[in-house]
């Protein structure tokens, strides 16, 4: 769930310095950009600029990575210490374009950023992107960076091997820019071989073949056999420039386009923030294909890949992307009104003795949506009332029905920024217990019903190890947590590192039902169908987990999964209550990819990850299924 910020400017420095009074235009907002996604990526930032038309000996291409506490601040701390040192000893030189394009790094026309969220490999500067294939020909110069998961990393290297190249890691960002690069170069043979029949020198070869690089066919080629979802950024040494999206559309990409920048991002609302445009103007980028910036500043959007199902990622609007985004704030204020009537049949609809509230932040739209639900609830309940008060009803009795609101309080406070599920497994137990604070005053002792809306309920440890122990404190009656997703049940291997079954709270709740109910066969039965396809092609390949889930319906799963969370020292009765996959399609039409819920997978190789995922629990191995 990466976050990506390309830039490319359109007009000269002097244009910036003399229209907005700066020549650091494009570092300004990139910074914007990076930051207004910075929920996107806490772990690592890197960025790289390419300057146009620099002459031989001159450096091109700088590039600058972090993984320090605070990684984008320290980046462009990074960048702007050289200008710093300007303004203190030679000012003048600040507003000098043709020094400060000649002398200083990151003072080119296309930008590349890029915000880790690490989910696998160490909090490395090796694992922050972008990444950089360098070579004495400018065209043949390679910086990449991606929000991406492939399926099929294994294939990918053995191709590499196949054509005598030896990869230094099998790490699929590494794997990716290498078999871009081997097309790049292929086609940078193709076209000196080419114009040397045709007799031009070596110079004007150079010059040739960056006005005649194909990058539509470089990225055909490249991306014929990926299985996965992605967003990829690249840029060519020779300024170059690509976005290119996966077929279904799993991740998400959007770009704007004016008199002065091309701009692509992660996140819409990033764009419309940092250039103060509106929603109709930025475009989402059409999955299957690729957004294509020549170094002359031409733009087009080309087909790589003819697009399949669109199956964007739901997960990006309950979760991931920020809710400032207009559709997203409207998704997911529909998320908590669709789950909201089976919490307020849990209640039996007694809102003067509930009490709601959120957990995490992410979840504040959803909990609005939910009381939103409950206001319009309490007025009916209200009206009912008036009107069997009759026509001798007084003015203090009418009263005293109209006060009657929704009880919303702010219950848990976050005091640590902690992602907590995908939190390394050797130090989550530590942390998870010291997350949340609550407040205290709000909650009736014995006699109020607590509900707190989550996002999501991935494995459930902060629940059962902070939360439930936490809220007890305040002595309610009964404690209902709702997630406004629907249960997670299947690994994500398209960008969220939701890879093993084992550490699925609904998934544990399915295996011990089976076992209390004596259908432990069905257990042997999935894993002995996963082995037998272990040797198959991806494409025919089918989900077997899912006969884990058949033999019982969500609500006793949800009531499993309660029991499984609740530690002894809670007193108060708990309830969980999960957003059902209907009310989930309903408030995100657009975004149909549901996989880690329903186990639709959208490619092939999301099948066979799972049927592995299910053979590593069973035999207790402790590692990603792709």
């Amino acid at each position: 769930m990466c976050g990506i910020a390309f830039l490319r400017l359109k007009k000269p420095l002097d244009y910036f310095l003399e229209k907005y009074g700066t020549p650091f235009y494009g570092i300004n907002k990139l910074y914007l950009l990076l930051e207004k996604q910075h929920n996107r990526g806490q772990d690592g930032v890197g960025v790289a600029n390419i300057k146009l038309n620099a002459l031989p000996g001159e450096r091109y291409i700088s590039r600058y990575r972090s993984v320090s506490n605070k990684p984008i601040q320290d980046t462009f701390e990074y960048i702007n210490k050289r200008f710093r040192a300007l303004e203190k000893n030679n000012p003048s030189l600040l507003h000098d374009v043709d020094y400060l394009r000649n002398n200083e790094a990151f003072m080119g026309e296309v930008f590349l950023g890029h915000l880790r969220y690490g989910t696998y490999g160490k909090n490395s500067i090796e694992s922050c992107h972008p990444f950089l294939r360098q070579n004495n020909w400018r065209t043949r110069n390679l910086v990449l960076a991606g929000n991406f998961n492939l399926t099929n990393v294994d294939e990918l290297f053995e191709f590499m091997v196949s054509i005598g190249q030896h990869p230094k890691e099998r790490a699929d960002t590494v794997t990716v820019m290498e078999k871009i690069g081997h097309f790049l170069d292929v086609e940078n043979q193709r076209l000196f071989d080419h114009f040397k029949s045709q007799g031009y020198n070596r110079t004007e070869i150079s010059a040739l073949i960056s006005k005649n690089l194909d990058t539509q066919n470089i990225l055909q080629q490249a991306s014929e056999d990926w299985d996965g979802g992605y967003l990829m950024a690249g840029m060519f040494g020779n300024g170059d420039a690509f976005v290119f999206r996966d077929p279904n559309g799993i991740r998400p990409g959007y770009w704007y386009e004016d008199d002065e920048v091309v701009v692509v991002a992660s996140e819409r609302a990033a764009i419309q923030t940092a250039f103060n445009t509106s929603f109709l103007k930025v475009q989402e980028l059409q999955p299957g294909y690729s957004l294509m910036i020549k170094n002359t500043g031409e733009v087009s959007e080309k087909e790589i890949i003819p697009i399949r199902k669109k199956l964007a990622c739901s997960f990006e609007r309950i979760y991931f992307s920020r809710g400032s985004d207009r559709e997203i704030y409207k998704e997911r204020l529909q998320l908590g009104r669709n789950v909201s009537k089976a919490v307020f049949k849990a209640v039996n609809y007694d809102f003067e003795n509930t009490v709601f509230s959120y957990i995490p932040n992410t979840a504040e739209v959803s909990f609005f949506g939910m009381v939103k639900a409950a206001h319009a609830a309490l007025s009916q309940q209200k009206l009912d009332k008036i009107r069997a008060l009759g026509d001798a009803a007084s003015d203090k009795e009418i009263q005293a029905i109209m006060s009657i609101a929704p009880r919303a309080e702010k219950i848990a406070i976050k005091d640590a920024k902690l992602r907590t599920f995908i939190t390394q497994d050797d130090s989550r137990d530590d942390l998870v217990a010291h997350v949340y604070d609550v407040t205290y005053g709000v909650i009736k002792d014995h006699k109020d019903t607590l509900v707190l809306i989550d996002d999501s309920i991935v494995r459930g440890t902060t629940l059962r190890q902070s939360i439930l122990s936490i809220v007890d404190r305040l002595n309610p009656k009964k404690i209902i947590i709702v997630s406004s997703a629907p249960q997670i049940r299947y690994p994500d291997c398209y960008g969220i590192d939701m890879a093993k079954l084992g550490d699925f709270v609904a998934f544990k709740a399915a295996i011990a039902l089976l076992k209390d109910h004596n259908k432990e066969h069905v257990i042997n039965e999935v894993y002995r169908d996963c082995l037998s396809q272990v040797d198959l092609p991806r494409e025919k390949v089918v989900n077997h987990v899912r006969r884990i889930y058949e033999p019982f319906t969500d609500e006793e799963i949800s009531i499993k999964i309660a029991e499984l969370l609740q530690l002894k020292i809670v007193k108060a009765e708990v309830q969980i209550i999960y957003q059902s996959i209907e009310g989930l399609k309903d408030a995100c039409p657009h975004n149909k990819g549901n996989w880690y819920f329903s186990g639709d997978y959208p490619t092939p190789g999301g099948n066979k990850v799972v049927n592995k995922a299910f053979i590593n629990y069973i035999e207790g191995v402790n590692e990603r299924a792709y």
